[in-house]
This record gives structure tokens, C-alpha cells and sequence, in this order.
């Protein structure tokens, strides 16, 4: 008998993001694992930073693409594109957050959940 892996959607989607942004050569891209910790509103926060709003866009609609590829999912509701200084992706247990780097150290996500497990990523 063959043992499967079975990895958690959340977890999947949350995979996919990161790569997503990779594609898309996003900075600083870290997961938080929001699991444990009860007054969370996700699974996971997946936070990258870009040096530009164009490249913002660009890192959304990678992650977007990537995520709908694989699952056929979309974002359950999406915005910031219009300033394109902070895209949020809510997939319900996965959010996306793409920064332009001088909003990303003025808000300071990570440190709002410090509780969190972190994971950071290279870029691409």
C-alpha cells in the first residue's frame, strides 16, 4: 500500500502563490502561518514587495494565473489595483499581499502577526 501526502488546499494555494511571485521576480516574500493563532482571519498571509506599481500589477496577475492553472480558483475578492501600492488577493484562507516596498515597511504586516511562523523565499 502507497501512503499519499495530503497537503492542505491553503497550504497548496499558498505554494502557489510564492511561486507565482517568483515568476515575477517579487522581494522579501515571506509566508506567515496564521494556523495557530485563533483571532486569524487566514491560514496564511503570503507578504512580497516589488519596486514598482507596474510590477505590483505584474506579480497580482502571476499569482492570479498561477493559482487559477492549478485549481481553477479565483480570488474571492481582489483590490489596489488602481494605486498599485498594496494588492490584496483574498483566496478565503489565503491572502496575498504585494507591496511596493516603501508601503510594505509603513504598514508592517509582519510585525502585526508577529505570532506567526515565518517562511521566507528567494526570489526567482
Amino acid at each position: 500500500m502507497v501512503k499519499k501526502k495530503i497537503v492542505a488546499l491553503s497550504t497548496y494555494l499558498s505554494e502557489l502563490a510564492v511561486h507565482g511571485i517568483q515568476e515575477k521576480k517579487g522581494e522579501d516574500i515571506v509566508r506567515l502561518d496564521l494556523r495557530n493563532i485563533h483571532t486569524s482571519v487566514a491560514d496564511y498571509f503570503i507578504i512580497a514587495s516589488a519596486n514598482s506599481g507596474t510590477q505590483v500589477k505584474a506579480i497580482a496577475d502571476s499569482v492570479e494565473k498561477e493559482i487559477y492553472k492549478a485549481t481553477q480558483v479565483d480570488p474571492r475578492h481582489k483590490e489596489g489595483f488602481e494605486s498599485a501600492d498594496w494588492i490584496i488577493l483574498d483566496y478565503f484562507d489565503v491572502v496575498v499581499h504585494i507591496f511596493k516596498t516603501e508601503k510594505r515597511h509603513f504598514y508592517g504586516i509582519e510585525e502585526l502577526w508577529g505570532d506567526a511562523e515565518s517562511t521566507n523565499y528567494q526570489s526567482a
